[in-house]
């Protein structure tokens, strides 16, 4: 099948399927995915199986604007505001996601399912899938935001978590790997080095960002475009740079964007105009790809025979997200909607927790288990893929930020 032809079948049916479920007062996010979902070749086998791959770069381009999009959050006025609310709020609920998800799967695989033969591989696997709870995908809740045009309080702490939370998560999953790695008896891990090396990578991809940042901003300067057509093409053309020359060096492209959309909106003069071209222009495509394309990625299959594993980990992650809030709240000065709502804007999860597992996967020490770790992170990555954007807008619905 013609690849411009599946590509129409894709945006036209997530379209529909986003317009569909607005009928049933569900975010149009839940409709895209349900769409792409519908179209997997293992579903109704619409769409082949050779396009997964071929679609990678769409699904690249619209995280790239995605992330743009997030940093553009983060002006350094909110942060000297906020900013030291969005650090402790994200290290309790990762830390807290990160505990109680070690803590169920180390009890269950061990002792209720004894799916491995020694302890040490047990603690190896909970160490692991532990380390996949922290990370929340932005993508998710600022598609409801964008939708209901939520303002508040509560969107603003639920962005400025979720920026921080692909950073946590990062952290957490190499020192959790490195760990892991000398529990099975991998030789050739070295904590030391590991951290090092997950500094480098950090470093790289924010300076990256930063540099590209200035780069469009000394564009925009140069070029000044009197239609919003030339401004576009500037934006897009820099954003794929600094995402493609992140891959290239290996380090996280997320990052990378995400710090440019930090750069842009604190040293360009334009950054409204930037932002709002984005927005206008870009985003409702952006995500009817991104999230049609998400479900279509998504291999239903994979969760028979796993279920329980999987309840466990939503389950976990979910209350750690929660108890991480609350138990931070009491030492800051935020409103009660905040303390309350913002939990529920957090279980939003994919992408980035894909891509770490398949990180996993690639790691001979970890051959075990690997392919269990992937079965679990795609399944609950379905979960909560259809049912995050759903508590992302009761949440925000509750906290008053949503109309009607």
């Amino acid at each position: 099948m013609d690849v411009l032809l599946i590509t129409g079948i894709i945006i036209f049916s997530g379209f529909l399927l986003g317009e569909l479920v607005t009928k049933l007062s569900l975010p149009r996010i839940s409709g895209y995915i349900i769409a792409g979902i519908l179209l997997n070749p293992k579903v109704l086998g619409i769409v082949p199986g050779t396009f997964i791959e071929a679609g990678a770069p769409l699904i690249n381009i619209s995280l790239a604007v995605i992330t743009f999009h997030i940093g553009g959050s983060l002006s350094f006025g909110k942060i000297r505001k906020e900013g030291r609310n969005y650090f402790i709020m994200t290290l309790g609920e990762s830390i807290m996601a990160y505990v109680l998800v070690f803590l169920f799967s180390f009890l269950a695989v061990e002792y209720v399912f004894h799916l491995f033969d020694s302890i040490y591989f047990s603690l190896a696997f909970s160490l692991i899938l532990a380390s996949l709870a922290a990370p929340t995908d932005p993508s998710a809740t600022l598609a409801v935001i964008d939708e209901y045009k939520a303002r508040g309080p509560v969107s603003s702490t639920v962005l400025g978590i979720a920026a921080f939370d692909d950073i946590a998560g990062i952290v957490l999953f190499t020192l959790s790997v490195a760990f892991a790695g000398a529990l099975m008896g991998n030789a050739g891990v070295s904590l030391g080095a590991t951290l090092v090396q997950m500094v480098i990578n950090i470093g790289l991809a924010l300076l990256l960002g930063v540099v590209f940042g200035f780069l469009l901003n000394l564009l925009t300067r140069i070029f000044k475009r009197e239609t919003d057509g030339g401004l576009i093409v500037m934006i897009l053309g820099v954003l794929m740079l600094c995402y493609g020359t992140s891959s290239y060096l290996k380090v996280d492209e997320l990052l990378s964007t995400l710090a440019m959309g930090v750069t842009v909106v604190n040293y360009n003069r334009q950054h409204d105009k930037v932002f709002c071209v984005v927005e206008r222009y870009t985003e409702e495509l952006i995500f009817v790809i991104f999230f049609t394309l998400s479900g279509l990625h998504l291999d239903i299959s994979l969760i028979s025979g796993n279920i329980p594993l999987m309840i466990l980990f939503i389950v976990a992650r979910a209350l750690g997200k929660y108890l991480g809030i609350l138990s931070t709240s009491p030492m800051l000065n935020i409103s009660r909607p905040v303390k309350r709502y913002t939990a529920g804007g957090l279980l939003p999860q994919g992408g980035i927790v894909i891509g770490l597992a398949l990180l996993v996967s690639d790691e001979t020490a970890f051959q075990s288990f690997s392919t269990l770790i992937m079965t679990v992170v795609i399944g609950t990555a379905i979960v909560h893929e259809l049912l995050g954007p759903i508590a992302s807008k009761y949440s925000l619905k509750k906290a008053g930020e949503i109309e009607g």
